[in-house]
């Protein structure tokens, strides 16, 4: 299958939270969501594919002394030079395969450079893969995971990484992509716990004790800061609430946000946690500790000292230092027991890295992880294109964010809302107040349409509604948020 890239083309819906989600040194209350769309031709037919993405505050850059506009301006610059090294290589008719390599490759090179971070470069690769794969799903009338297990994509493990020489993405995916994964609440650094003081009066739950009960959640992210003084208090009324409110049990994840320097630190203040007596529920029922270290030390060799002999330690796994090829096996030498999948870090790269975490699951102690991770995500396509990868990668439960910091589907248009409530029945509903919002019943998500729609959304949106992105950088834009 061979395919050119006529164009591409950057809308902008600017987004406003319900209220403030901190994580990190971050606090979100407003972000620009991207859409790219990807003009093909293949076979001689034009198709259009369609990708999108909410860009957020030190995320992909996690630098304090920066204004966002700066940060932003840094994100839009690495998705257009993916888009300017995507359209040279397909001018004339080439393969997805030849087509990725060559835009991970000159888009590495070229953020080497700038001293561009991998992470914040291959959101430009993410985008760009997104958009050309939903379009040529479309050609083909396929949903990913056809698409994948045919192999007509000709994607080569073994040329990603070469100890994956013997794996086929048929042997890594699962058989069928899961119908139902679990949604894993996030319980922000700022969320509202058990009292509603200053509630948002949009018809959502606001508090963790109404969402849990609103949801029937029974799956948990809990965001740390890193002080025991804060976090000790905090985690006593989380864990009381969510123990109270889940009398069959639930599964907890901790968040450390790159909070720590050294693991010395971080194991220190674990142990000052797991010694509390009313933490014991939360620490019988976790499941695995992500990224507490920053970045910058993260990958570093005394790392893998303390790592390999904290024999009673957690599942720890890498999400922001999961930046390029190179780190998912890097930080499996350190100890480390897998990374998280989000679409940002690209679909290519995560299928390698699942491949890696098979090909090595005999070596890592207490097992090999992949998580399933949030930036947010909403509907109707990112959050559709994601949940489709974590159904294809087995992935059982998933963090899943975007529908409590902003109110559904509400702020897309009444056309685009009957559109996925017609087509996606199982996984939106109509709120009583009139506008789609995401539907999770005992505490899970029904993929089936996803699962059959070409790349999880399926449906036609009018990007001309949206703001050209230039247009609205141009009037300033991006000091509107």
């Amino acid at each position: 299958m061979t395919f050119t890239l006529e164009s591409f083309s950057f809308h902008v819906l600017p987004m406003h939270t319900r209220f403030p989600f901190k994580y990190g040194i971050a606090s979100m209350n407003a972000l620009p969501h991207l859409f790219v769309t990807a003009n093909l031709v293949v076979d001689g037919k034009a198709f259009s594919g369609l990708a999108s993405e909410g860009l957020p505050p030190k995320w992909f850059t996690k630098n304090p002394d920066t204004l966002f506009e700066i940060d932003l301006a840094e994100m839009i610059a690495v998705i257009q030079n993916a888009s300017r090294i995507a359209r040279l290589a397909a001018e004339k008719p080439t393969g997805f395969f030849t087509w990725w390599q060559n835009l991970y490759a000159e888009q590495s090179s070229w953020a080497k450079v700038k001293e561009c971070p991998s992470l914040l470069a291959n959101l430009g690769v993410s985008l760009i893969e997104r958009a050309v794969l939903d379009g040529l799903c479309k050609a083909l009338g396929q949903p990913l995971h056809s698409v994948l297990r045919s192999d007509i994509l000709g994607i080569d493990l073994g040329a990603v990484r070469e100890e994956l020489r013997d794996m086929r993405v048929a042997d890594v995916i699962a058989p069928a992509p899961l119908s139902h994964v679990h949604a894993r609440h996030t319980v922000g650094l700022g969320d509202a716990l058990s009292s509603a003081e200053g509630s948002p009066e949009d018809g959502l739950p606001y508090t963790l004790e109404e969402t849990i009960r609103a949801y029937g959640l029974r799956y948990f992210k809990i965001k740390v800061c890193g002080k025991p003084e804060i976090d000790i208090p905090r985690l006593r009324e989380i864990t009381h609430i969510i123990d109270t409110n889940c009398p069959s049990g639930f599964h907890a994840t901790l968040d450390g946000n790159e909070q720590f320097y050294d693991l010395a630190s971080f194991r220190e203040f674990y142990a000052t946690l797991r010694a509390d007596p009313a933490l014991a529920p939360l620490f019988q029922s976790l499941l695995l500790i992500e990224q507490p270290l920053h970045r910058s030390q993260a990958l570093h060799n005394d790392v893998g000292t303390t790592l390999r002999s904290w024999n009673e330690g957690p599942g720890m796994i890498i999400d922001e230092s999961d930046g390029s090829l190179a780190d998912l096996p890097r930080a499996l030498d350190l100890g480390y027991r897998g990374t998280s999948h989000k679409n940002c870090k690209g679909i290519v790269k995560g299928l390698a890295n699942a491949a890696l975490l098979k090909k090595r699951a005999a070596t890592i102690p207490g097992g090999p992880i992949l998580s399933g991770e949030d930036l947010a995500n909403v509907g109707p396509v990112a959050l559709l294109q994601d949940l489709s990868v974590m159904a294809l990668l087995g992935v059982t439960h998933v963090e899943r964010n975007g529908h409590h910091y902003f109110r559904g589907l509400s702020m897309h248009s009444a056309g685009t809302q009957e559109a996925i409530l017609q087509n996606h029945t199982s996984l939106y509903h109509r709120h009583p107040q009139g506008f789609a919002s995401l539907h999770i019943q005992n505490g899970t998500l029904d993929l089936s349409t996803v699962n059959t729609a070409p790349f999880g959304c399926g449906i036609t949106i009018e990007v001309n509604q949206f703001e050209p992105l230039n247009a609205w950088i141009k009037r300033g834009g991006m000091g509107e948020l």
